[in-house]
This record gives structure tokens, C-alpha cells and sequence, in this order.
């Protein structure tokens, strides 16, 4: 087996004689629930960690939110930059021209039907089942630069995925306690080259 010298964790999967060099942070902290999102402390410190000044951001989920330079909520209540479709809100863009994106929809189906129902949409079959949120993820994929980042906020650390080109750089996981379901922040970064 090939020795790594490097002060990032290593892997070897069990199959494999190459060592595989793992270089994302992963941690867990408790805080309270919120339902704006990034006003949870341990959150807002991640997103202040990537997010700089320059980057061109979007957040098509804004809710009241204004950390992105351009912002959406379906929702006009709201006062974001657009009230539109995340999906709708997503095609604006060009290819490779966002460097910085806030991914927050609803965690689940029935949040997403609960949104709709809101703003008075009428909720279909096509907003109430998984590729809803697979449009979203195809388009922030053609949307984000190389090197740039998404960060991903939910039930679940799938974010838009390897195989879109992206790679997991941080995984917070925010408990709260209680009966409240954990809020996982996955931090990935578009591979540079890959599909460009």
C-alpha cells in the first residue's frame, strides 16, 4: 500500500489498496431551531466562512433573508429582489456565472405543498414529488462557476452531488433537540474542469 504523508484524514476502503485522502470538515453542534435558517449562530458563521464580498450570490429560497446579492422567494411578502419559481428564478442565469449559491427549500414534500398553498398556487403532482427538487439541482449545476460554492441546508447531506461535478468540502450538522429533526448544512465546491 502507498503511504500519504499529508495532515488531512485518510480512508482506505475496505476493497481498495490506494488510501483515499478525505479532506472535508465534518461537525456536529447543538442550537436552538429557528425558522430563518441563517440566523442560527453556528450557520451564519459557516455561510460568513465561504461567502465573500465579490462572489456573485444568489439564494432562490430567501425567505427574509438578504446574505445573497440577488434574492427570491415565491412568496411576495417577502420583498426579495423576485418573487418567482425557484426554477423559473434559476433560469435567469447564464452558465457558469454564479460563484455563490444558498440552497434552502423546503425539507419535505408536504413543506413544499404548504408553500404553494400560501401564496396561493395550486399544488400538482409535479410539485409534490422528488424531481421538484432535481430541477433545482440541475440548474444550480449549469449556473455555478468552477470553484464555486453551493451550500445546501435540510434533512439530508446529498446536496447537488459528484455527479454534477461537486464535491462535499464541509458537512455541519445542527441539532436541536427534542422532537426537532437536525438541520444538515452540506458545503460543496464545483470541480474545477469537470464538465466545463
Amino acid at each position: 500500500m502507498d503511504r500519504i504523508t499529508t495532515d488531512e484524514p485518510t480512508y482506505v476502503c475496505p476493497n481498495s489498496t490506494k488510501p483515499r485522502v478525505i479532506s472535508s470538515l465534518f461537525s456536529r453542534v447543538w442550537e436552538m431551531p429557528n425558522s430563518n435558517t441563517f440566523d442560527i449562530k453556528c450557520i451564519s458563521k459557516l455561510i460568513h466562512k465561504y461567502l465573500k464580498p465579490e462572489m456573485k450570490s444568489i439564494d432562490p429560497f430567501a425567505n427574509k433573508s438578504r446574505l445573497a446579492k440577488i434574492t427570491n422567494d415565491l412568496n411576495p411578502e417577502m420583498k426579495a429582489d423576485y418573487s418567482l419559481d425557484a426554477v423559473e428564478f434559476l433560469k435567469m442565469f447564464e452558465d457558469k456565472s454564479v460563484d455563490f449559491v444558498f440552497y434552502d427549500p423546503p425539507y419535505s414534500l408536504r413543506q413544499v405543498s404548504e408553500c404553494y398553498k400560501n401564496v396561493g398556487i395550486p399544488v400538482t403532482m409535479e410539485t409534490t414529488q422528488s424531481s421538484w427538487r432535481t430541477k433545482h439541482i440541475n440548474e444550480i449545476s449549469r449556473i455555478t462557476k468552477a470553484d464555486g460554492i453551493v451550500i445546501s441546508f435540510g434533512w439530508n447531506s446529498s446536496g447537488i452531488g459528484k455527479k454534477r461535478g461537486f464535491e462535499i468540502v464541509e458537512i455541519l450538522l445542527v441539532a436541536h433537540g427534542g422532537s426537532h429533526n437536525d438541520t444538515i448544512v452540506t458545503v460543496e465546491r464545483k470541480i474545477s474542469g469537470l464538465f466545463d
